[in-house]
């Protein structure tokens, strides 16, 4: 079954708060982003299937940077999750050749992360999947997606 009839078979997912049609257009986009992020998790757990991977794993792998290394307790923070669960994270990533772990040079204690070439080229790929929009975003007019973007974009500016 396709990643999309099966976030489609699932239905969109309704979160409490308030109703759309909120007179307060930032509280209704943003439940509205809400909204469809919580309706594509199941995408999302698909995609990483699709390569063999837990959910977690594919946000791991994608939260390292080829050619940087990463210490595990940084890895943690950017998972939101216990340094105790990144160990079971790594050690199947590290298993299938993705990565691998390094001593640091100022302190043997701190384990690094590190992409491999075939982690990399992996990597590369599930980002390329994970970049394919999902069908309410490709169903918008190319017009209604620049919008998007270039609202998105302003967002996000720092």
């Amino acid at each position: 079954m396709s990643v999309e009839a099966q976030g489609q078979r699932g239905g969109a997912l309704r979160m409490p708060g308030p109703p759309l049609g909120n007179s307060d257009p930032a509280v209704e986009a943003w439940a509205l982003m809400v909204r469809l992020m919580m309706s594509n998790k199941q995408r999302m757990a698909a995609i990483a299937q699709e390569f063999e991977l837990a959910p977690m794993q594919m946000h791991a792998l994608l939260a390292l940077q080829p050619g940087e290394e990463l210490p595990m307790s940084a890895l943690a923070d950017t998972l939101l999750c216990d340094a105790s669960n990144v160990t079971g994270i790594v050690d199947r990533l590290e298993a299938r050749g993705l990565i691998e772990r390094r001593e640091a040079p100022q302190d043997r204690r701190v384990k690094m992360l590190a992409v491999t070439a075939e982690g990399a080229l992996f990597r590369e790929r599930v980002g390329k999947r994970m970049a394919t929009p999902p069908k309410p975003i490709t169903e918008l007019s190319q017009a209604d997606q620049r919008s998007l973007r270039d609202v998105l974009r302003r967002a996000l500016e720092d």
